[in-house]
């Protein structure tokens, strides 16, 4: 895997990168060129828009924010592509003031662990992924049947590109063959942009009060989180996969998603 061929360098965004490249467990590797995942696209500069959508054919744009996030930030400039098909599937467990940009609160039934502790920061953040899983399940789904479209690039994006959409990308991986490995690792990789993603959201009034009452390594992307959010569902439903097919994905979603990102 090169990480320096994975990143899409855009001036209105700063942590989009493909999710071709990764290693699957029965030794191949997932697609370049049909799904991506990012942080928000408000800033995006017709030179971005003209790439992404001209030259790299995406087709597709996932939006997991709330529905008052895209209320005070808007979609953003591809918006007003006709070529582009939205899908705003938001995930809705905010423990900020407007987002989940610095979610520090936790209803006790997020929680796998029936006395975890408030203080464990790895249990906290594991909980409220798992919070997605359970209070929308069904954007969940959604989210991801959207990215399995087989007419162009799909992106799947949030605010900072790191918890929302590191839930549903893991997800998709999973479903692709991706191995543990890589999944976690792939998560972790945001980390590496983390200082510029938390500028971009400070200049807005809605992140900014929420991602200031924590130090900026709080908002590390921690390969402990992801793994751990993985074990708690091997450990509940039997894998990512058995959880989807929980709730209502079908052999052929499995189909279509693994068809786009399998080589």
């Amino acid at each position: 895997m090169n990480e320096h061929e994975r990143w899409i360098v855009l001036e209105g965004a700063v942590n989009v990168r493909d999710l071709g490249g990764l290693p699957t467990t029965d030794g191949g590797t997932t697609r370049f060129g049909r799904i991506l995942r990012s942080d928000n696209l408000q800033g995006l500069t017709p030179a971005d828009v003209d790439l992404l959508v001209g030259t790299l054919k995406l087709r597709h744009v996932v939006d997991l924010r709330s529905s008052t996030e895209v209320r005070l930030e808007g979609p953003g400039p591809l918006a007003e592509m006709p070529e582009i098909g939205f899908h705003h599937h938001t995930l809705f467990t905010e423990g900020g003031r407007f987002t989940d940009a610095s979610a520090d609160t936790i209803d006790e039934r997020a929680l796998p662990w029936a006395n975890a502790p408030r203080y464990d920061e790895e249990l906290q953040v594991t909980g409220y992924y798992y919070g997605y899983l359970r209070d929308r399940p069904d954007s969940v789904i959604a989210a991801m049947r959207a990215l399995a479209h087989d007419d162009g690039m799909a992106l799947v994006h949030c605010a900072a590109g790191k918890d929302r959409t590191g839930v549903v990308v893991a997800m998709a991986l999973s479903v692709a063959g991706v191995t543990r490995e890589a999944i976690v690792a792939d998560y972790a990789v945001t980390g590496e942009r983390i200082a510029a993603i938390l500028e971009r959201l400070r200049a807005s009034d809605t992140y900014r009060v929420d991602l200031d009452s924590k130090p900026a390594d709080h908002h590390l992307p921690r390969p402990e989180y992801m793994d751990r959010f993985l074990t708690t569902l091997e450990d509940r439903f039997g894998g990512p996969q058995a959880w989807l097919d929980r709730y209502g994905w079908t052999a052929a979603d499995t189909t279509a998603l693994r068809a786009r990102l399998r080589d």
